[in-house]
């Protein structure tokens, strides 16, 4: 399966929500099997559940597994709410991916993801594009 196009394509599905900016950052969580109550802390701390297995993510961001839509839609549920200093840092000390691999690579993707989201620098219509020209194989 392309999770990168899935991820994409459940964006795409939930802008047309219409929900602000910080729900839609904490609904794209759970794809990745983050709860939206209190709970979520657990979830993500569990590194939640894989709802879109597979590939197709681009070489600098692929890590080999089947779990890249649920690490970048769970880094952006968590940096919705946390913010992405202590994200950052929750990704590099805690899980150990350090700023130059591929996942540490994505994390810093899905921060920049959601801090766009949330200033309105990226709106929610363009958020499945950006996904697909950044992170997504097919597109490039």
């Amino acid at each position: 399966m392309d999770a990168c196009a899935a991820l994409a394509d459940s964006i795409d599905r939930l802008a047309a929500r219409g929900h602000s900016n910080r729900r839609f950052l904490r609904e794209l969580g759970r794809a990745a099997g983050v709860r939206r109550g209190p709970l979520w802390v657990l979830d993500a701390a569990s590194g939640g559940r894989n709802h879109l297995r597979g590939r197709g993510f681009r070489r600098h961001v692929d890590d080999r597994t089947d779990g890249q839509a649920r690490h970048f839609a769970g880094t952006v549920a968590v940096a919705a709410r946390i913010g992405g200093p202590l994200t950052r840092w929750l990704t590099t000390v805690v899980l150990r991916d350090p700023p130059g691999s591929a996942d540490g690579r994505l994390s810093e993707e899905a921060i920049e993801f959601a801090r766009l989201v949330r200033s309105g620098d990226l709106s929610q219509a363009d958020a499945a594009e950006w996904v697909r020209d950044r992170l997504c194989r097919a597109a490039g």
